[in-house]
């Protein structure tokens, strides 16, 4: 097979699984926490390192901001032999209750995005593999950490989340909003392959507060921190996948 046009990999140069972050940086976090690493290729948004953890082979590889680079991110993978994709990102809460730091395993996703409408109607769930999911949440209990369970929201506009989009979210008792999860979902239902996602909430919407609005760097600390912990959640999963 032909080395892909974008992640430039070709079949061999990926394992069966990958953790896929949105951001390059986190790809050297998550690399860092694993027993080895070695960088397989970069191209723009997309940087792809192949590691290993507690003796599980993984392929970690950044997608990008949004469905349309992280729907590339899937197909090029898949078609070198990835089958299990694990997103460890970050979130807007949507529920008062909800703090920054706090972590969400998602167990679907609504679609306010437009890639995945490209692939199929809207009517159709957007919704995690139940081994990946499961996988995360027993992940996290075995680490003793609390994490919220249950649907958020990928949503193409982050900066047109106006009060409206957010009452009617919240009422419908989505828990957060991301800007990948639901074509990442989508694709790999379509395609028979297994995807999960676990993220970190850096922001509250029903609070008046985004990402970056209390901070000067991009994330809060504890926001930071935490992306850590789910880090090594989506590490712990993956050993039992």
């Amino acid at each position: 097979m032909a080395k892909q046009p974008h992640l430039l990999v070709e079949e061999g140069d990926v394992h069966d699984i990958a953790v896929i972050p949105g951001d390059p940086g986190r790809v050297d976090r998550i690399a860092d926490l694993c027993d080895d690493s070695e960088v397989v290729a970069q191209n723009r948004e997309y940087k792809i390192v192949n590691a290993s953890y507690e003796g599980t082979d993984l392929t970690i590889c950044s997608t990008g901001i949004g469905c349309p680079s992280a729907a590339i991110a899937v197909e090029e993978l898949s078609r070198v032999g990835v089958e299990t994709f694990v997103r460890c990102g970050t979130c807007g809460a949507l529920q008062a209750d909800m703090e920054v730091g706090d972590m969400v395993v998602a167990t679907g996703a609504a679609k306010e995005e437009g890639t995945s409408k490209r692939y199929e109607d809207e009517v159709y769930p957007a919704v995690p593999d139940y081994d990946v999911l499961t996988g995360l949440v027993e992940a996290a209990e075995d680490n003793d950490e609390e994490i919220h369970v249950g649907p958020i929201v990928s949503d193409d506009a982050f900066y047109n989340e106006d009060d409206e989009y957010v009452d009617d979210w919240n009422d419908a008792n989505l828990l957060a909003i991301e800007m990948e999860a639901a074509t990442v979902f989508s694709l790999a239902r379509r395609k028979g392959l297994a995807a999960g996602a676990i993220c970190t909430v850096d922001g509250n919407l029903v609070a008046g507060t985004q990402k970056g609005a209390d901070s000067d760097d991009e994330l809060p600390e504890k926001a930071k921190d935490n992306v850590e912990r789910a880090i090594r959640i989506t590490l712990n999963a993956v050993t039992a996948l």
